[in-house]
């Protein structure tokens, strides 16, 4: 947020944190809590949502019949209607997408006396989301890598990490526009340092503000 009159930043330094599938975001999110930032899961909250109960079901059975039950949304189900279907996909995101906005606004006004908060968003740039954070950081990691690392889950297929990949803007195109880049194709020693090194470097640039003084 930027003081109008000033033209200074106030509030907390928003980092939108993102990454393709199976590139070790959610790894690097847990080292940024580990260092005492929060971080808001679009994944966990969307997970929460679509859950027993969750504010989402009705609209997303009406939307998508047979895909909800009891224990909140069938995931495979609900994945074999929308990966491959981009009009299908554009009407879950048209659900999903305000409510977790509307999420994330209210973790920003909890954590409003924070210096560094970070928001962690799978899909960061193909929602256009870059433009509610002051800087994107991208994690990344080989081809090779990545393949693997997705093709060891449970019922992931070929063909279904095709379909992912394909709605996804592509890993160069993110690394490309990134403010910042975390390669977890290394040691996990090495990750953590690159993490540490740039939360000390925003540190640094932001003066006391950002250490809490």
């Amino acid at each position: 947020m930027t003081n109008e009159i000033s033209g200074v930043k106030t509030g907390p330094l928003v980092l939108g944190l993102t990454g393709s599938i199976g590139m070790g975001k959610s790894t690097v999110a847990q080292m940024f809590e580990e260092l005492g930032i929060p971080v808001f899961d679009a994944d966990a909250e969307v997970r929460r949502m679509q859950g027993p109960g969750g504010k989402l079901l009705a609209e997303i059975e009406s939307a998508f019949p047979g895909t909800t039950g009891p224990t909140g949304v069938d995931r495979d189900a609900l994945g074999l209607k929308v990966f491959s279907d981009r009009d299908a996909m554009a009407r879950l995101e048209g659900i999903v997408h305000p409510a977790v906005r509307d999420s994330r606004m209210q973790f920003l006004a909890d954590n409003a006396d924070a210096p560094l908060i970070v928001f962690d968003v799978p899909l960061l740039y193909e929602t256009g989301g870059e433009q509610h954070v002051d800087r994107v950081v991208v994690v990344s990691a080989p081809a090779e890598v990545q393949r693997a690392r997705v093709l060891a889950r449970p019922a992931m297929t070929e063909e279904k990490l095709a379909g992912i990949l394909d709605l996804q803007l592509p890993d160069a195109a993110k690394r490309a526009r990134a403010d910042y880049l975390i390669d977890t194709g290394l040691e996990l020693t090495e990750t953590r340092k690159a993490v540490e090194e740039l939360v000390d470097r925003l540190r640094e640039e932001r003066g006391p503000a950002l250490q809490g003084d």
